[in-house]
């Protein structure tokens, strides 16, 4: 069976990417963006950032930004109401996942209105059309966003999350501009740094792995080891880091799934309002050591990416045991918190584990599991 691989046709990295949007608008030819943008990021000033190149381009825009930080259905149905009033012809999405999650299914819908109820793009939905063309600016080191086929909607009425994969939905382009992650606090820092190892990871030990992600994987796992305490601390070279890092991460897992720890977080973000690298990092280290004897030898090469050394004198029991042991180090380092005992509730943990289950990103996870043995992984960090 062949491999595929979908990326962005064109990407800029590095301080001051943004300011290439307006030369990429004037040459595709559009005539006037829908901006998304969540509340916060307009009160701070990040989205003006865009909106000051755009301005002084004299390029037309209109700005929409009732997106929630886990975005709704109801999110994604005023967007696409707000958009066919606008006499937009494409989108600017900038911020983190919600941004972005909320643009690709606002521009699934404009193009292909039969899934105008939002919940039938859940899974891989097949869609005819590509959506109304994206240019991504994330403002997070950690979603990737920007390069996937994915995105993830919360159904309020239902109390879940639901993963949608569409190669149509990518953005046409992506603006990886460190700069714009700048003014990050250091706790969104660190949970959306962890978001973006753990989507290293996943991918790397996934079900569909090969050659070509696993060395996207690898390199980000190295990258974000090394850059992801930096950021937290707002330096330069860290955030330079993490914006490349999650990006790379993105490259990768986008084309080959990922597994239980995304399966278990997306229903804290449902149920709780978690925020999901927060879940993510919690949950990475205590799902590595259920997966690890699904995963050969591939430890040993996280490990060693996330600068462990001596790794080729190890015994399996070891370098598995370094692996996990280097990323809850990280995890602690920039304040994650270790359990799940100021979220989880016991009761609820029969709905979370049948949710987890039927998530999307369940099948690709490398080892086999059951509604019952990740009950007992909440179980275990509550």
């Amino acid at each position: 069976m062949a491999n595929r691989i979908v990326l962005n046709e064109t990407s800029y990295h590095g301080k001051g990417a943004i300011a290439a949007i307006a030369d990429e608008v004037k040459g595709r030819g559009f005539a006037k963006a829908f901006v998304c943008s969540d509340p916060d990021l307009l009160k701070f000033g990040v989205t003006q950032k865009v909106t000051n190149v755009l301005d002084q381009a004299g390029l037309a825009y209109e700005i929409y930004s009732d997106i929630k930080a886990n975005p709704t259905i109801q999110n994604v149905q005023s967007g696409v109401a707000a958009y066919q009033n606008s006499g937009a012809d494409y989108i600017i999405a900038i911020g983190g996942g919600s941004s972005m999650d909320t643009a690709k299914a606002i521009g699934i819908i404009i193009n292909n209105p039969e899934f105008a109820d939002v919940r039938s793009l859940e899974g891989t939905a097949p869609t005819k059309k590509p959506c109304v063309p994206i240019l991504a600016v994330p403002t997070t080191a950690g979603t990737a966003a920007e390069v996937t086929i994915n995105y993830v909607i919360t159904d309020v009425e239902k109390n879940r999350k639901f993963v949608c994969v569409d190669t149509h939905d990518i953005p046409v382009v992506a603006f990886v501009d460190p700069d714009m992650m700048s003014s990050m606090p250091k706790g969104l820092t660190a949970a959306t740094g962890m978001d973006a190892l753990t989507h290293a990871i996943e991918g790397y030990i996934t079900k569909g792995a090969w050659a070509m992600t696993d060395m996207f994987h690898l390199k980000a796992i190295e990258i974000i080891s090394q850059n992801l305490r930096g950021a937290v601390e707002n330096t330069p070279e860290g955030r330079e880091g993490m914006a490349l890092g999650q990006y790379i991460a993105g490259m990768g897992f986008s084309n080959v799934g990922l597994g239980i720890v995304h399966s278990m977080a997306h229903p804290l973000g449902a149920v709780y309002d978690t925020p999901h690298g927060v879940a993510n990092a919690i949950l990475l280290p205590t799902v590595m050591e259920y997966n690890a004897p699904a995963t050969g030898e591939k430890y040993r090469d996280i490990a060693k990416a996330m600068g462990v050394e001596s790794t080729e004198t190890m015994t399996q029991e070891e370098y598995r045991k370094a692996a996990v042991d280097a990323v809850r180090q990280l995890s602690q380092d920039v304040g994650i918190p270790a359990d799940l005992k100021e979220i989880v509730k016991e009761e609820d943990i029969p709905f979370l584990a049948q949710s987890a289950y039927d998530d999307a990103c369940r099948p690709g996870n490398p080892r086999d599991t059951s509604v019952e043995e990740i009950a007992q992984l909440y179980r275990s960090l509550i």
